[in-house]
């Protein structure tokens, strides 16, 4: 069975910074792309980073910056280090596992984790 599990959401003051982590267990971690993505009320869901399986990132132009996504394999275990945090990251954040295998997307989700910040 595979689980993606979140920690590390809170309230945080503007300016202030939180790490998000999502351990993985159930599947070949080296093997899948990892992507945190986020949700606020009333919006879709949107991609804030991605982690290649070779550990290349990229980031949604809001998150250049300010977060730093990164990857521990020996963990499963991937990061969002997000810092100056504004009132508009305000949102449900998602770890993302996923993988093209024969031609066909697999990808999994975690059940979020609640990042509020105050102005």
């Amino acid at each position: 069975q595979v689980q993606l599990v979140e920690s590390g959401g809170g309230l945080v003051q503007a300016g202030g910074s939180l790490r998000l982590s999502c351990a993985a267990s159930g599947i070949i971690f080296s093997d899948y792309s990892m992507g945190w993505y986020r949700q606020a009320p009333g919006k879709e869901r949107e991609l804030v980073a991605h982690i290649t399986v070779g550990g290349v990132t990229n980031y949604a132009a809001s998150a250049k910056g300010r977060f730093t996504f990164s990857r521990d394999n020996a963990k499963n275990t991937v990061y969002l280090q997000m810092n100056n945090l504004k009132p508009e990251d305000t949102a449900v954040y998602y770890c993302n596992a996923n993988r093209i295998a024969d031609r066909r997307y697999i990808g999994y989700w975690g059940q979020g984790t609640q990042v509020t910040v105050s102005s």
